[in-house]
C-alpha cells in the first residue's frame, strides 16, 4: 500500500523542473514518516468507486495531509480528519452523480449571474490547485474570466460535534487596476462591497448545504503569514472584517463563527436619502439568495 501512496507522488509534481523533484522526495518522507496514518487515509478512499476515482483525480488531497495547511497549527491527525469529514459530509449532502465532480479540481458550477446584461460577471463553486493551501473547494466571483473574490473553504464538524462551514482565507484582485474593478463591481451591486458580496454567497451556499454553523480563520489562525508585513502591520485584517460581518471569535482563537445570515437593517433605520440605493441593495441580494439557492437544490440531495 505504501508503494501506491508514494507513487501517487509521480501524478502530483513535475520531476523535469528539480523543484518538483524536491517537493516529491520531501512528499515521500513524510509519507514514510506517517505510514500508519496515510496508510488509513488511503484507505479511506479505496471504500468506494466514487472516492476513488476522487482521488484518481485528485491526489493532491494526500499532499495536503502532509503539510502544514487550511490553519495554523494543525497537525496531521487533524487534517487526516479535516478531509475524511468533508468528504464524507459531500458525500451526504450531494446527490451521488455531482458528488465527485466537486471533489475534483477544475470542476465548475455557476452559482449566479447577474440579471441585468453587464459583463461577464458571474459566481462559480470551483477549486483549483493553487487553493488546496486554504480549503477544499472554493467560491470565486469572476469578472470577464478573471478572479475578483475568491474564498476557500471545507465542511466538517465542530467540538460539539455539529455541522459546519469553515472558511480558511478569502483574497481579493491581485492584478494592477484592483481597485477600478472592486469600484465598478461595488457600483453594480448598488454599493454593496465586493468582499461582503463574496461572503454572501458562501453564507447562502452554507443554508442551501445546510450546515449549522460559519467558523472564519482568524489572523493568528490563517495558516501563513503572507498577510502580514514587514513592519508586521496586516495586509488584510480578518478579524477586523468577521467581526464587521457579525461574527465573534470563538473558544478558539484561530476561528470566528459568522452568522447564517447577514444581518440587515430595516428601511426605518435607514436614512431617508439612502432609501432607495438600499431597496434596490436589497433586491439584487435576494435574487443572489434565490439563483444559489436554486442551483444548490439541482445538486443536492
Amino acid at each position: 500500500m505504501i508503494g501506491e501512496i508514494l507513487a501517487l507522488g509521480r501524478k502530483m509534481y513535475d520531476t523535469k523542473n528539480w523543484r518538483e523533484c524536491h517537493r516529491l522526495l520531501t512528499y515521500w518522507g513524510r509519507c514514510i514518516c506517517h505510514a500508519g496514518g496515510m496508510g488509513e487515509l488511503y484507505r479511506f478512499f479505496q471504500q468506494t468507486e466514487a472516492r476513488r476515482e476522487i482521488l484518481g483525480r485528485n491526489p493532491f488531497l494526500l499532499e495536503q495531509v502532509t503539510r502544514a495547511f487550511f490553519y495554523a497549527g494543525s497537525t496531521f491527525a487533524t487534517r487526516k480528519k479535516l478531509i475524511e469529514e468533508h468528504i464524507r459530509l459531500m458525500e451526504e449532502r450531494f446527490r451521488s452523480e455531482e458528488f465527485v465532480r466537486f471533489c475534483v479540481y477544475d470542476a465548475h458550477h455557476t452559482i449566479w449571474e447577474p440579471q441585468e446584461a453587464w459583463k461577464d460577471w458571474h459566481a462559480e463553486i470551483t477549486f483549483g490547485p493553487g487553493q488546496r493551501k486554504e480549503g477544499l473547494s472554493s467560491v470565486v466571483l469572476y469578472l470577464d474570466g478573471r478572479e475578483l473574490y475568491q474564498i476557500m473553504f471545507w465542511l466538517g464538524r465542530d467540538r460539539q460535534g455539529e455541522t459546519a462551514l469553515y472558511i480558511g482565507a478569502m483574497q481579493g484582485p491581485n492584478t494592477e487596476n484592483a481597485k477600478e474593478l472592486v469600484k465598478e463591481t461595488t457600483k453594480r451591486s448598488h454599493r454593496y462591497r465586493t468582499k461582503n458580496l463574496i461572503l454572501y454567497m458562501v453564507q447562502a451556499v452554507a443554508r442551501a448545504i445546510g450546515v449549522q454553523h460559519i467558523y472564519a480563520v482568524s489572523n493568528r489562525g490563517y495558516y501563513a503569514n503572507n498577510h502580514v508585513r514587514r513592519d508586521r502591520k496586516l495586509k488584510t485584517d480578518f478579524g477586523a472584517f468577521w467581526e464587521e460581518a457579525g461574527g465573534h471569535m470563538t473558544e478558539d482563537d484561530c476561528f470566528y463563527e459568522l452568522p447564517l445570515v447577514e444581518p440587515r437593517k430595516t428601511m426605518e433605520e435607514v436614512p431617508t436619502r439612502k432609501r432607495a440605493v438600499y431597496r434596490r441593495r436589497f433586491e439584487f441580494q435576494d435574487d443572489v439568495d434565490a439563483q444559489i439557492a436554486v442551483h444548490m437544490k439541482r445538486v443536492l440531495r
